[in-house]
């Protein structure tokens, strides 16, 4: 059974085991204030776990193609390191956006 959040206007929170068919609106909590559900104590805000400067290796060639992918990006005029291993190091979002763009890429995952 997952657990559920009930919070009061007080700032009370308690944590309740429903089943997922017989989650109520609305519970007593412990000190006899009501309690409605809170969303965000069930979700708590993850930390990002990518971290900048970021190498790509979705948007990477192979390491023998890896001096072409330098040259475009040279010859576009576009400050882009590669690695060794033919990933791109994006500096940012933006940069990645717009590298990827650059080179006729697009990432559906991206929410851009």
């Amino acid at each position: 059974m997952p657990i559920y959040c009930y919070s009061s206007e007080s700032g009370v929170t308690e944590e309740f085991f429903f089943r997922c068919s017989e989650v109520p609106v609305d519970v007593l909590l412990s000190n006899g204030e009501r309690g409605v559900r809170d969303y965000r104590a069930e979700h708590p805000p993850r930390k990002a776990i990518a971290g900048w400067p970021l190498e790509c290796v979705a948007s990477g060639v192979a390491p023998q193609q890896a001096g072409e992918l330098r040259d475009f990006f040279k010859k576009k005029g576009f400050r882009c390191e590669v690695s060794k291993d033919g990933n791109p190091i994006y500096e940012n979002s933006r940069h990645r956006k717009a590298a990827l763009k650059l080179r006729g890429l697009h990432d559906k995952s991206s929410f851009c």
